[in-house]
């Protein structure tokens, strides 16, 4: 008891009540639980949110389409997309069931094998996701701005493309003449694409985010 223990009792006690209150070691206890739940979230949000943005980088150099992202993209998402939400999971409430859980052993990981294949699986659909966007709006997207639609393989072999004859598009997008220069429809021209692509991870990853609070 801190107010009416001893000094020399204190000093070979494990715990120390500072109010005498026996109901603060249930509450200590909740306290406990509930920082461990929100540390976790913390970390299945970021690592799951930051292996999707990692498998969008790999996959579009895997099938050899332009990059969906440019580094102040990628930089705004990790910072704001990401760091705001992570920063709020770490001061959830505590689970109205806190308590009614099992212990957990000190000896248990932080993240286990099945947590680990959650964090690959949610990684590959945010990546497929981006992608997959990026590559419909130059592929199969009619949309009303007449952008010419090119063939899964001319997108994966785009810097092929000064060697291709006859190949044009429409002569201008988002202002820029392409009818000299056709081929820098894939990098100065992907800008509704790349909108497309970053507008997809920001609403997966917050939807990602309430996926992690409980």
């Amino acid at each position: 008891m801190g107010i009416t223990g001893t000094e020399v009792a204190k000093q070979a006690s494990d715990m120390v009540l500072t109010d005498d209150n026996f109901a603060t070691i249930v509450k200590a206890v909740e306290e406990g639980r509930s920082i461990y739940s929100n540390m976790k979230a913390f970390i299945r949000y970021l690592i799951s949110s930051n292996i999707g943005e990692v498998v969008s980088i790999f996959l579009t150099a895997i099938i050899g389409a332009p990059e969906g992202f440019n580094s102040v993209q990628l930089l705004w998402v990790n910072l704001v997309t990401d760091g705001f939400p992570a920063t709020a999971l770490g001061f959830n409430p505590p689970d109205k069931n806190v308590m009614k859980d099992r212990p957990r052993k000190s000896e248990d990981n932080l993240i286990d094998n099945w947590t680990f294949f959650r964090y690959m699986v949610i990684g590959l659909y945010v990546g497929f996701a981006t992608v997959g966007i990026f590559v419909y709006w130059y592929t199969s997207f009619e949309s009303p701005d007449g952008h010419t639609l090119v063939t899964f393989s001319q997108l994966t072999h785009w810097t092929e493309c000064p060697t291709w004859k006859d190949f044009k598009v429409n002569n201008f997008i988002d202002g820029i003449d392409l009818k000299t220069s056709p081929c820098d429809y894939f990098m100065k021209g992907k800008v509704k694409a790349s909108t497309l692509s970053l507008s997809v991870l920001v609403m997966i990853e917050m939807f990602n985010a309430y996926n992690a609070i409980s």
